[in-house]
């Protein structure tokens, strides 16, 4: 039998199918025809052609496999994508695990978010447990990935044997998208002006992925594992970055609403700019909150052992000039 990976091209997706190659997995990955395949390339690995959008083509990949790793996705703070992330993130995810419990999987992995955990006050760790509060925020990505999320855990109802796992925002080497790790990038090209209050957490790419593998090999059905690492203010993230690139780093701090005002006319008059740069609203409004996670229970029970921040941040600055990034 086989291991389907959904989103296997994707900068996650393809660190969690590197990993499973390397322990000798069969492994099926579904793919659009347009994918970016450069992450993936070389490794040995079945390819079916489709979209987590069309389930009979995530049926067909299906078939014939025991074990899946749903990790497709859209990651977006832009208004225009809003209707994408709805496809994508809730009814994508209800298409796979329909299928997966079609085909009798023996183990799911669904690869949500800290974005569909909710937030604690102040700057105190949220874990697991920790509620949900649809009123507190309307940025639409993290209201898309609570959707999705409570579609996984419905079908857990049903009896699928699915484990969820959280990873907080993940960087590193492999971005070829320029997404997530793309805050080291335009730091270490000097295009961020200032810091703002709130805090984030950050968590190494192929650590995530081995969190995955261990999700499935050790994870309770039915549990949600949070795959954080150190919780960290935007001023101090900047003071690691300059420590370990040697670039100044910017001292300006910039009150929330003037960020919010620059994003706003950003999107009023069309300037384009790099998903995950704060110059759109959404990014904005997200950045004023302190997204602290508590990973120990993933620690714990799965084994979990997230790298220093340091090293991360090195081998993702080195990856950006060895492919020309910088």
């Amino acid at each position: 039998m086989a291991t389907l990976v959904t989103g296997a091209t994707g900068f996650l997706g393809s660190h969690i199918t590197r990993k499973l190659v390397e322990r000798g997995d069969k492994v099926r990955i579904l793919l659009r025809k347009t994918s970016n395949t450069i992450n993936i390339d070389g490794l040995d690995v079945e390819r079916v052609y489709g979209d987590v959008t069309d389930i009979r083509s995530v049926r067909e990949a299906m078939d014939g496999c025991d074990t899946l790793y749903h990790a497709a996705g859209l990651v977006s703070f832009k208004q225009a994508d809003y209707n994408k992330m709805e496809e994508v993130n809730v009814k994508g995810t209800n298409n796979v695990l329909t299928a997966a419990m079609e085909a009798g999987v023996k183990k799911a992995v669904y690869t949500s978010s800290v974005a569909a955990i909710g937030l604690k006050p102040g700057k105190e760790p949220a874990d697991e447990e920790t509620p949900f509060d649809t009123s507190a925020t309307d940025i639409e990505y993290i209201q898309s990935k609570y959707r999705a999320e409570l579609e996984a855990l419905r079908f857990v109802e049903k009896g699928l044997p699915l484990v969820i796992v959280n990873p907080s925002i993940v960087i590193g080497a492999g971005d070829v998208y320029v997404s997530t790790s793309g805050i080291i990038l335009w730091y270490c090209k000097r295009r961020l002006p200032g810091y703002t209050d709130g805090g984030i957490n950050l968590v190494d790419a192929e650590d995530v992925a081995i969190g995955h593998l261990l999700a499935e090999e050790k994870g309770r059905v039915g549990e949600k594992y949070i795959l954080s690492n150190r919780n960290i203010t935007i001023k101090e993230l900047f003071e690691v970055l300059e420590k370990v690139t040697g670039i100044p780093r910017p001292k300006l701090k910039i009150p929330y609403f003037l960020a919010y005002a620059g994003a706003y006319l950003a999107e009023l008059i069309g300037i384009s700019a790099p998903n995950y740069v704060a110059m759109d609203v959404d990014s904005i409004k997200g950045s004023k909150y302190y997204w602290y996670f508590d990973n120990s229970k993933a620690v714990k029970e799965l084994g979990f052992s997230p790298r220093p921040l340091e090293k991360t941040i090195e081998s993702t600055v080195n990856w950006f000039k060895e492919n020309g990034y910088l």
